[in-house]
């Protein structure tokens, strides 16, 4: 278990171990790019994941999931050297594509690995835990790679940056090669009685899967692609996608797992707010890195807070949408007093700090929450279709701040876009499914 979870930490921690996160808002504002062309930059990075994200997770619950991870990685890197060698506007479009590729292959493929191979260990109660702190190696990279890149743009511009997101990137990838291949948690019969169920119209999916994905089955989970690779393939999206519309409580946590991980889209626009009211070029990336913090801490927290009720996360989250505005606003007021600009600027990206790390928190708690409660044999397609919605989600969240911003500042974009929290607080109560021990 400490071999697996040292495993999912660095590969997850060296994926975002990316300096350019800091500043790449900037890197296309300095390099002329507009604001409505950078929100279709970011809504091209969004719509390649969103037309990818179920099929990559069809055929992560039909190949080898740790082969998708390394062309994830690949991608990723691949990305990251386009925008190092090619700084236009196609060059970053084309390294947003690759990056959204990159994503797709990995939403959900990570999940389920981890999730299965937790499966076979009969240690499933553990993924809270360990996919806490994997998120959390991933906040907690974000901030050193963020501020790092103080340091590497004084030093080397961006050129410097893009080379050590590369370097850090093609490392990432190497790490994918050490994961486990955990056999899948169903056998081939039980696929079989899943599509003569979704044939004849059921609206559930058998609960005999569960059954079989327990026993002895386990030995023989490894679902043979080689015969029928393609009908498999076809079979595992129909079935995937199938269970995550029709059973309720699978429907419902896709949907509010989606919400809280798709509105956090708007941390993209958090540079730009800080460059807004008036903060130094190299301090952006130290009020960006506090925000990250407060994601790392939530990660963190997960194995802790993963009993939470739905009644509980409600008010946690709606208190998150709460500081949030609040933070926003008093970013925001740094443009009318100058002079007071680094406090301004500290205390409302603190309180944004704080929010983002409740959302964090309570994602990974729903993210958990999902794992438990699908039931078939596709779940690596059952979770992209929750990473599928939140790309819709943050579609919306980009072509918002795209028109927004023609007529509002970014400080009351931003506040607009955070007050959708509040909304999803009022979702939780009837959302959040029981943890299956207390079921």
């Amino acid at each position: 278990m400490r071999g697996l979870t040292v495993r999912a930490v660095l590969f997850k921690g060296l994926g975002d171990l990316i300096p350019l996160y800091a500043l790449y808002a900037v890197l296309f504002a300095d390099h002329g790019l507009s604001t409505g062309q950078i929100s279709s930059l970011l809504a091209m990075w969004s719509v390649t994941a969103f037309l990818l994200e179920v099929p990559s997770g069809a055929w992560a619950d039909t190949v080898s999931r740790r082969g998708l991870l390394v062309t994830s990685g690949v991608l990723l890197t691949a990305g990251f050297a386009c925008w190092t060698l090619l700084p236009t506007y196609l060059g970053f479009a084309v390294g947003f594509v690759l990056w959204g590729t990159s994503g797709a292959l990995m939403s959900g493929t990570f999940e389920a690995l981890l999730y299965d191979e937790l499966v076979a260990r009969n240690e499933q109660r553990a993924y809270p835990r360990i996919i806490g702190y994997a998120r959390a190696a991933s906040e907690a990279a974000i901030v050193i790679a963020i501020l790092g890149a103080t340091p590497l743009y004084i030093w080397g511009g961006y050129p410097l940056l893009g080379w050590c997101s590369v370097a850090f990137a093609a490392v990432h990838t190497l790490v994918g090669l050490s994961l486990p291949s955990a056999p899948k948690a169903v056998s081939a019969v039980a696929v079989e009685d899943l599509e003569d169920e979704d044939s004849a119209g059921s609206s559930e999916i058998s609960r005999g899967a569960v059954a079989l994905s327990g026993e002895s089955v386990m030995a023989q989970a490894s679902i043979s692609t080689e015969s029928r690779p393609f009908a498999t393939y076809l079979n595992m999206l129909r079935t995937g996608v199938g269970e995550a519309i029709r059973v309720r409580a699978v429907r419902n946590v896709v949907a509010l797992g989606a919400l809280l991980s798709g509105v956090t889209a708007f941390d993209e626009y958090f540079a730009l707010l800080a460059q807004e009211v008036g903060v130094e070029t190299a301090v952006v990336p130290v009020l960006v890195g506090i925000t990250v913090v407060g994601s790392l801490v939530g990660s963190v927290l997960a194995g802790r807070t993963e009993a939470m009720s739905a009644r509980v996360m409600a008010i946690a989250v709606g208190l998150g949408g709460v500081l949030f505005v609040g933070g926003a606003v008093v970013a925001g007021l740094a443009v009318r007093w100058p002079g007071a600009v680094y406090v301004l600027a500290g205390v409302g990206f603190t309180a944004i700090g704080v929010s983002y790390g409740i959302v964090y928190n309570a994602s990974v708690v729903a993210g958990a929450r999902l794992q438990d409660a699908i039931e078939g044999p596709a779940r690596a397609t059952v979770t992209s279709v929750s990473g599928l919605a939140a790309e819709v989600v943050a579609l919306a969240v980009f072509g918002f701040a795209a028109i927004a911003t023609l007529w509002l500042s970014m400080s009351t974009t931003v506040a607009l876009l955070g007050a959708s929290m509040l909304a999803i607080a009022l979702l939780i109560p009837s959302s959040l499914p029981r943890r299956t021990s207390d079921r």
